[in-house]
């Protein structure tokens, strides 16, 4: 059934265009907006209206919203996605638990399983927004990745999480095994980043690239290497791993960023040691501060009891 909403024009808004007022009432974006207006599901005291009509205070909008996509109309649906924990839902969010192997979304070249496609097996809707392939998607996580990660599951949650991820108010937590011992052991490394000049699959620290902030502070120091708490401003592809290898402290077995590959043997590691920890922001529905935590996945684990030892 399609959701309904009635709605007061307020003073604030009068003289403005249908499409930038009912996005701000509703958060969602203009393009949407204009999109529903276009289907006829926009109407302004009881009559069909057009994205630039304008709005006069104390006038009533009407508006009528889709229905979030079933699992079957999403890319990549019906994927049994082993390991994929759902560590909370409602009505807005599902906030799962990615585990490795896993892709956020389908993307040319994978053809490995998604979290889209996990969640659409399990039975979950989730927003039409965002590409085809990349609904209700507003962050990643690399495929080699483990940890929290939240998915849009209303067309307003979509709208506020990609403004807050845009905006810098979300607090990513990651922890990080990286080689040898960051000097300070606390510190930022402001640094932009872009594609490797040479290697196409890799990312690098380039002038002229996009800006990218990584703040970490050591937790643990080991003989060989050290647990860092990492905190991200930004969420650049590869940031962590890019800017740990800048600092010649690449993650641990992060064979593609320069890691040593006797210790990645030696602490059963077939890929980088990079979690993301922990997540919070303000939940879209009603503003509420909200955190949620992953544990360390077994390989994880049992690198750094390893390094314990």
């Amino acid at each position: 059934m399609a959701d309904t909403r009635q709605l007061p024009v307020p003073d604030g808004l009068d003289g403005m265009r249908v499409d930038a007022g009912l996005s701000r009432l509703l958060g969602l974006s203009r393009t949407t907006v204009a999109a529903l207006a276009e289907d006829g599901r926009v109407a302004l005291d009881g009559r069909a209206a057009a994205k630039s009509d304008r709005l006069s205070a104390g006038s009533w909008l009407e508006v009528e919203l889709p229905e979030p996509a079933a699992p079957a109309a999403i890319l990549g649906a019906e994927e049994v996605v082993a390991g994929l924990t759902v560590l909370h839902a409602d009505d807005d969010i599902v906030v799962v638990d990615k585990p490795v192997g896993v892709a956020a979304h389908p993307s040319p070249g994978w053809t490995g399983p998604t979290v889209v496609g996990g969640l659409a097996a399990l039975g979950y809707r989730v927003s039409t927004s965002g590409a085809a392939e990349r609904q209700g998607i507003v962050h990643r996580l690399d495929v080699g990745t483990t940890g929290v990660m939240v998915v849009a599951a209303s067309e307003h949650a979509y709208t506020v999480l990609k403004r807050a991820f845009k905006e810098r108010t979300v607090d990513k937590r990651y922890h990080a095994v990286c080689q040898g011992h960051p000097d300070p052991s606390s510190g930022t490394v402001d640094a932009p980043i872009d594609r490797h000049p040479r290697h196409d699959y890799k990312f690098a620290v380039v002038a002229g690239g996009k800006p990218a902030v990584t703040h970490y502070d050591t937790v643990e120091a080991f003989r060989a290497a050290s647990l860092l708490d990492i905190r991200l401003e930004t969420g650049r592809t590869h940031q962590i791993r890019v800017h740990l290898a800048a600092l010649r402290h690449p993650c641990a077995g992060d064979l593609t960023y320069g890691a040593d590959p006797v210790l990645a043997k030696r602490l059963g590691l077939t890929r980088q040691w990079l979690h993301a920890r922990r997540l919070g922001f303000e939940h879209p529905a009603d503003g509420r501060w909200v955190e949620f935590t992953s544990p360390y996945p077994a390989d994880l684990d049992h690198a750094l009891q390893l390094l314990r030892d």
